[in-house]
């Protein structure tokens, strides 16, 4: 039997993206007549949408069009280097888009309290997301699951009925540590994340598989939980007793910005005593002394990617068409001047 044509079930603006070899915000844009899409870009997408005899429906294109484009941004983190970046970026990109944001906010990494995420649920919204750690915590799953409307949670892994948005936290965390051992560092210190969080056990991982790739190597392993106050005890953990690493590798910014407090009151020199890097490239990896090597997510383009799933999702659910697959963003390692070899 002869496959269908993929006309036959209605394309979708993944469909049209895909072709077209672009993102679902671009082809949002080329159908809305924006700004800041290249000619070539925009003709190539109008190719991909008559090719494919695509047609927005009337609620996929409000969602990208009017002022009825309301997303809900549910957020708790104990970073708020992370958060105040993720919000700045959520902010620009529904200014451009004309919407409008209603925030619910936890404390200290905690959900919203359950009555508050009903509330949100039944509001009416375009769509929903989730700033980690909120898209793997199980109370705002089980609340918001089958709500009917596009659900995206960012840095998440495996979310039932919702798109993720993320890096390759594995990947990103191992190529930081081929950097240390590189240097030739053999000590090597790291703090986990959240325990409750897929990404810090991603992380953690890849830690592992540039460990495995060296050989003489000695790890010591302490728990945070992304605050800096966690940041604090671990450091205090790892550089205690005999052969304290020399290198320490945290899993975010602000947990690496205390290990460098711990070093300083400990009177280390970092990087030529202790050599640390974290993970993020937020503002606190250049505000403190010295900089900060770190990993580099686009908190930025997570934010605007997360909005334009928002927007595809609309169209998907509208066609009864299968979930977004999950998004996954490209990362870099920034080198600053707290990483050198050993006793340097």
């Amino acid at each position: 039997m002869d496959k269908p044509d993929r006309r036959a079930r209605s394309a979708t603006i993944i469909d049209v993206a895909a072709r077209a070899g672009v993102s679902a915000m671009t082809v949002s844009r080329v159908i809305n007549n924006r700004e800041g899409v290249r000619p070539e870009t925009r003709e190539a997408v109008e190719s991909a949408i008559q090719a494919l005899s695509y047609t927005p429906n009337a609620a996929a294109r409000s969602l990208v069009t009017s002022a009825e484009l309301r997303i809900g941004v549910v957020y708790s983190n104990p970073s708020a280097a992370f958060m105040s970046e993720f919000l700045t970026g959520i902010f620009e990109e529904a200014s451009t888009r004309g919407a409008r944001l209603i925030l619910l906010k936890g404390d200290g990494g905690a959900p919203p309290h359950r009555d508050a995420l009903e509330k949100l649920a039944n509001a009416g919204l375009s769509g929903i997301i989730l700033a980690p750690p909120l898209g793997e915590a199980a109370i705002v799953r089980n609340v918001l699951r089958g709500i009917g409307r596009p659900l995206v949670a960012v840095g998440a892994y495996d979310v039932a009925d919702a798109t993720c948005v993320r890096i390759d936290d594995r990947r990103a965390a191992c190529e930081m540590t081929r950097h240390l051992l590189e240097l030739g560092h053999r000590r090597l210190g790291f703090v986990l994340g959240n325990p409750d969080q897929a990404a810090s056990a991603e992380r953690m991982a890849g830690f592992y598989d540039a460990v495995r790739e060296a050989s003489n190597v000695e790890v010591k392993v302490a728990q945070g939980d992304f605050s800096y106050a966690s940041g604090l005890i671990a450091g205090e953990q790892l550089l205690d007793g005999p052969s304290p690493p020399t290198a320490i590798f945290a899993s975010n910014d602000d947990m690496a910005a205390a290990i460098v407090s711990v070093a300083h009151r400990r009177q280390l020199h970092v990087p030529e005593a202790l050599s640390v890097v974290g993970f993020d490239d937020t503002v606190a990896a250049v505000t403190l002394w010295p900089p900060l090597t770190t990993v580099r997510q686009p908190l930025h383009q997570l934010a605007a990617e997360a909005l334009a799933a928002v927007v595809a999702g609309g169209d998907v659910i509208a066609r009864k068409a299968r979930r977004q697959p999950d998004r996954v963003l490209d990362h870099s390692i920034v080198t600053r001047a707290s990483s050198a070899p050993p006793g340097s």
